[in-house]
């Protein structure tokens, strides 16, 4: 896929963010990547460059509707528009202390929906008037299978990731007939770099276990269906959750 002239925000540049900004670049798009970590965004966006791509990195957190706002604006302010959205940021270290409806602390869900969610609308919010001045274009959220395998912990993320199949319905319903797409990518469980280095092996087996696949996940993975969604070839798919999880979940 090519899509030369192009020009993307990633929000959320870590793991499937930076596996998805390269893999646009790689097909003519002009990339603004933001993450809560400034030197992260810039990195990817270094290496992109390195190789002949058009990307720029800068610190944004998404619950932040300044880091938001300038992220866009420098977009355009540099490329000239914006035609595609990729919302991909988590807060990976709040997760770790959502346990369960009765016992979690309210800020724990309150920072989960933050990101989740009030970043999630943040991000939309920016990115829908510049696309439509420009015609049209896409978005792609990435949500989780948590959102409807129905765990027994963790409610507070489910909860805000089944939100943004919410958001994301109503973003295609609203603006589908302007030109505008929205989807969700639900990953299932993704090993980035670090985490195939650091991750005790019986849990990465206890993950494959989940599958009816080969293998666990890839960042390149989700990218690839993110691309697609993204691209002109996705065109006619609009408002619909897919997932990317080797076969964990079947709907």
């Amino acid at each position: 896929m090519t899509f030369s002239g192009k020009v993307a925000v990633i929000a959320g540049g870590g793991g499937i963010g930076g596996a998805t900004a390269r893999r646009l670049a790689a097909g003519g798009v002009a990339v603004a990547i933001g993450d809560l970590d400034g030197g992260s965004a810039e990195a990817v966006a270094g290496a992109i460059v390195a190789q002949g791509g058009q990307a720029f990195g800068q610190a944004c957190d998404i619950g932040n509707e300044a880091d938001v706002n300038g992220l866009v604006e420098a977009a355009v302010v540099r490329y000239g528009g914006l035609d595609m959205l990729h919302v991909n940021a988590a807060d990976l270290q709040v997760i770790f202390r959502d346990s369960n409806a009765v016992d979690v602390d309210l800020a724990v869900f309150d920072r989960t929906l933050a990101i989740n969610l009030r970043g999630h609308l943040l991000c939309t919010r920016a990115a829908i008037p510049r696309m439509l001045a420009r015609g049209g274009g896409a978005i792609v959220y990435t949500s989780s299978s948590a959102a409807f395998i129905g765990e027994a912990e963790r409610p507070c993320y489910a909860m805000a990731k089944a939100g943004i199949h919410a958001l994301m319905r109503h973003v295609a319903s609203r603006w589908g007939k302007a030109g505008i797409r929205a989807n969700v990518v639900a990953p299932g469980f993704v090993l980035t770099e670090n985490n195939l280095k650091t991750m005790p092996e019986e849990f990465k087996a206890l993950a494959l276990g989940k599958t009816r696949s080969t293998r666990t996940g890839k960042p390149e993975d989700i990218a690839a269906m993110v691309c697609l969604l993204l691209a002109d070839d996705g065109e006619w798919i609009n408002g619909q959750v897919i997932s990317v999880d080797g076969g964990a979940t079947m709907r």
